[in-house]
């Protein structure tokens, strides 16, 4: 498999030239920006909507889902789960930006299923402060969704709480599978 991290871009790669991956970066944003055609575009997003997905390399959540730039709201973290920043972003979408609908998007093979709480108590040992958040790392993929799902459709900030969907994508198929909360 390629990724963009492994094809060179030759020899006027600031990567190749001794430079850092943040220089290829602000090398490739010039590029972009030489060809930006979006000044004008609103940020209110065109579908009302709001995606909270993990913030998983491997997932794509605008090809995924088949939006394009503009569409929709786009929150990430780790696990994708609805925490409370993740309820802030999605109070100011709905309330300022005129989003309704939230799609969450967690996915197969997270590494959130490989950690536990005990995360924390290791960052103390390591730096000698305990970090004020939860890890919220998970065992069942599908449960988390359907917790996400109920902390969105149970905070007191939002005004739209019906259309509220969860999903697993899978990352060996490109496939998203909806999880029913009511299981």
């Amino acid at each position: 498999m390629t990724t963009s991290a492994s094809v060179s871009s030759g020899p006027e790669s600031a990567t190749a030239a001794g430079g850092t991956v943040t220089d290829r970066i602000v090398e490739a944003n010039t590029r972009y920006a030489a060809a930006f055609g979006h000044a004008g575009m609103d940020a209110k997003p065109a579908l009302h909507v709001a995606v909270v997905a993990c913030m998983d390399a491997r997932l794509d959540p605008l090809a995924a889902l088949g939006l394009e730039l503009g569409d929709c709201h786009t929150i990430r973290n780790a696990g994708g789960v609805v925490t409370d920043d993740v309820i802030r972003s999605l109070t100011i979408s709905q309330r300022k930006l005129g989003t309704r609908s939230v799609v969450l998007v967690h996915h197969t093979g997270c590494g959130m299923e490989t950690l536990t709480e005990d995360f924390r108590g290791e960052l103390e040992a390591e730096v000698g402060q305990r970090p004020a958040w939860a890890v919220e790392c998970f065992s069942d993929v599908d449960q988390d969704v359907r917790q996400s799902m109920q902390r969105v459709r149970t905070s007191p900030f939002l005004l739209h709480t019906d259309d509220v969907r969860g999903f697993v994508f899978d990352v060996k198929s490109g496939l998203l599978r909806e999880v029913d909360p009511a299981t």
